[in-house]
């Protein structure tokens, strides 16, 4: 009989309130803290919750993004890591409250994209993202190598690009 190996956390960790844990974080803004005063809807509150070993530390790190209710925009990106010898005491290692930010993990760095936009553009279409990876080095995330942006294309599903008031001679 041939059995299949079931997939395994490669860390243990600890599942986090992150909704407390944002509300009682001092380098967390008003603002954010504002948007998390009620949920979205029933118990649902817009933040979606990653954990990730990126500073080394014992217990993975905890990287949450805070979003809009109605559109789901990135208004915060965090990183918090477990202080040691502390049950529940973590710190703010990483914070961006730049609107339309979303961090992530890739290759073990933080990695973290905010849209971009163009006069005209409407909320659910940017005209391009840029790129940041930040690697853990002496006790804090420096930027690793050169950011990148892309440019998404402005082309419908039809082919045609959207009227945006200029002509061009055919």
């Amino acid at each position: 009989m041939h059995t299949t190996p079931s997939p395994s956390p490669t860390a243990r960790y600890k599942k986090v309130d992150a909704v407390k844990l944002l509300k009682d974080a001092p380098k967390v803004g008003s603002d954010v803290k504002k948007a998390l005063a009620k949920p979205c809807a029933g118990d649902e509150y817009p933040v979606e919750v990653t954990y990730a070993t990126l500073t080394g530390g014992t217990s993975p790190d905890v990287i949450v993004n805070v979003m809009t209710c109605a559109d789901s925009v990135g208004i915060g990106a965090y990183v918090f890591h477990k202080r040691d010898g502390a049950p529940d005491g973590y710190d703010t290692v990483y914070s961006n409250e730049q609107p339309s930010v979303y961090a992530g993990v890739n290759k073990g760095d933080l990695e973290v994209s905010k849209q971009t936009y163009a006069a005209g553009d409407k909320v659910c279409c940017p005209s391009g993202e840029d790129v940041m990876t930040y690697h853990w080095t002496n006790g804090r995330f420096s930027e690793r190598g050169r950011p990148y942006h892309t440019d998404y294309s402005k082309t419908t599903a039809d082919g045609a690009t959207p009227d945006d008031g200029t002509e061009t001679e055919g």
